[in-house]
């Protein structure tokens, strides 16, 4: 009974030391723990006690695994004007009780894929991606432009007209949506977006980067937005939980 107590002990210390130095920012958001041989040389215990505690931290949805590569640091997450967790366009809308409307301005295969995406979704060279451009409307007024990129993998088989609706809930039929890193900065209109989102030259929008994980840390989408910014505040992470 005693040897119990000590290991769950050891268990508790070891999960409670991995947070506190990923609250304390010594490891960052997204970035591969040590493996279980090292972590256990380090704490001087079991890969076991490693294990158990890793475990303990992933369904704290503080620790993401991925299959075959380790685990990882996954963001924290996020409250947002009282609603956590990440959500889509359409989701949002109707969370605000207005109505949503999507304008597919382009989809389209990229012929050459700028080397950031190809990195940024961990696709080799040889691998398709797609462009998808659309306008985003609340009550019919325009609220955002966003450019998507995705591998050919969540998309295969769709057209044009299907991504009229909540891009979230098509890529959902393939994997589950878990967090999106997201960088965001002011910019000034420029002349094609002022009439794409009404909005008046000279006046600032905001410019989000977001790259979109699923559960298992593998990334599904690259997105270059902009939003207006007398609608818009952000979190640079936010955590989605179901759908």
């Amino acid at each position: 009974m005693e040897e119990k107590k000590t290991t769950k002990a050891k268990f508790d210390y070891v999960s409670a030391e991995i947070e506190k130095r990923i609250h304390d920012g010594i490891y960052v958001s997204s970035q591969k723990l040590p493996s279980e041989y090292d972590l256990a040389k380090e704490f001087d215990c079991s890969r076991l006690t490693i294990r158990k505690a890793i475990d303990d931290l992933i369904s704290k949805n503080i620790l993401v695994k991925q299959r075959g590569k380790g685990s990882y640091v996954m963001s924290q997450p996020k409250i947002q004007s009282g609603r956590s967790g990440l959500q889509g366009f359409t989701e949002a809308a109707k969370a605000y009780g207005k109505t949503s409307k999507t304008e597919v301005i382009s989809f389209e295969k990229v012929v050459e894929p700028p080397e950031k995406i190809l990195t940024a979704l961990q696709l080799e060279s040889d691998q398709p991606v797609y462009e998808l451009v659309r306008r985003r409307l609340l009550d019919e007024e325009p609220m955002t432009v966003e450019k998507i990129y995705l591998s050919e993998y969540y998309i295969r088989g769709l057209v044009k007209e299907d991504f009229n609706g909540s891009l979230f809930k098509l890529l959902e039929k393939k994997t589950t949506i878990a967090y999106s890193h997201q960088e965001v900065e002011a910019i000034l209109v420029t002349p094609e977006l002022s009439k794409l989102l009404d909005v008046s030259m000279g006046n600032p929008l905001l410019q989000v980067h977001s790259l979109t994980y699923s559960l298992d840390a593998t990334p599904i989408f690259y997105d270059i937005s902009h939003y207006r910014s007398d609608r818009y505040v952000f979190k640079t992470t936010l955590t989605r939980y179901g759908q």
